[in-house]
């Protein structure tokens, strides 16, 4: 479907670097977006063809676009906040740059773990964090949980990125809400204590890193991978066939499940065209290109998913409110400070 969707449209898209807007109209919507896909200008132009509504859209870092709010104020243009990783869309309604949306159809459509639960954002993809091994030198039956990761058997055996890093700190919120501060500070500290290098680069380095045996164990978002499999580059596509995965935790609480998602700009010129955009992303057509681009899951069951995710098969995914991962955020980062996870 996807492939068949990404098909030339005659519409238009007005696309904005990060300086300069014009005024609002009734016939239009202005999205902030942190999400750097081809396949977005799909989603917009789609959106205008069944709305006859004009997407404007402005591109920059999810940090970038939240300051500029911030800045802005209520003279913002902006309708729509477009970002990643529940962590950001909690720091986005913590700052009071969202404001919530009652809508019967979003939450229909979207389980109430993957959405805020008074309504400021939405998430729209899921993103699995997993655990990758080295083929020939690592036994995945002796790793089955995050928890094993701070085994001292597996001391100088693990690639992490830093903890600055909001998928990082997103997972340790995952485990303070499973067991609370103190047994996931130990947690921590055992897997500092078990890395193979100081922790650099993004998730793509650390799969790479576990493929050329400079370390058996990596940590990373399971799109990552994909795109290594798909990449145009042999010794990539090599590089992901020298690796295995292992989906944590499907005996208990399910793999931990992070979030692409929007919300609605506080104070928004246009709030009407919002809330349709947003509950046109929840519709299947959206959340096959929402999620596929990038290999994630849709969070509207059902919809179509790119066939490399099927084979996988139905796994059992952590239930845990993705709220709770940007409540606990805070002190995610002091805990990982007090271990000495950089």
């Amino acid at each position: 479907m996807l492939r068949r969707l990404l098909l030339p449209l005659v519409l238009g898209l007005v696309t904005l670097a990060l300086t300069g807007c014009s005024a609002p109209r009734e016939d239009q919507l202005f999205v902030y977006s942190a999400r750097h896909y081809d396949s977005d200008t799909l989603l917009f132009e789609r959106f205008t063809a069944l709305t006859g509504i004009e997407v404007r859209v402005l591109q920059g870092s999810s940090d970038e676009l939240m300051e500029r709010l911030e800045r802005e104020g209520v003279a913002s243009p902006a309708d729509v906040l477009l970002t990643v990783d529940a962590g950001r869309l909690w720091r986005a309604e913590q700052a009071g740059l969202l404001e919530p949306v009652d809508s019967e159809l979003l939450r229909a459509r979207i389980p109430e773990h993957l959405r805020h639960p008074e309504g400021f954002w939405f998430g729209f993809s899921q993103r699995l964090r997993v655990i990758f091994y080295n083929l020939e030198n690592f036994d995945p039956a002796t790793v089955a949980r995050y928890e094993d990761l701070a085994d001292p058997a597996l001391a100088g055996r693990v690639c992490i990125r830093s903890s600055n890093n909001i998928y990082n700190q997103s997972l340790l919120a995952s485990l303070i809400s499973h067991h609370g501060v103190e047994e996931t500070e130990a947690w921590a500290r055992g897997l500092v204590a078990n890395l193979a290098r100081p922790p650099q680069g993004g998730d793509t380095d650390q799969i790479l890193g576990a493929a050329a045996g400079e370390c058996e164990l990596a940590v990373a978002n399971h799109y990552y991978y994909l795109r290594l499999l798909e990449s145009e580059d042999p010794a990539r596509r090599a590089a992901a066939a020298r690796v295995g995965i292992i989906f944590p935790n499907t005996e208990d609480r399910g793999v931990h499940v992070n979030v692409g998602g929007a919300g609605v700009v506080r104070g928004a010129p246009n709030r009407e065209n919002a809330v349709r955009f947003l509950e046109y992303l929840a519709s299947d057509e959206a959340q096959a290109v929402f999620a596929g681009a990038n290999f994630e899951y849709p969070v509207v069951r059902g919809a179509e998913m790119d066939p490399a995710i099927v084979a996988w098969g139905d796994l059992r995914l952590d239930s845990v409110a993705v709220s709770e991962l940007g409540r606990y955020n805070p002190e995610a980062v002091r805990l990982a400070d007090r271990v000495g996870w950089r």
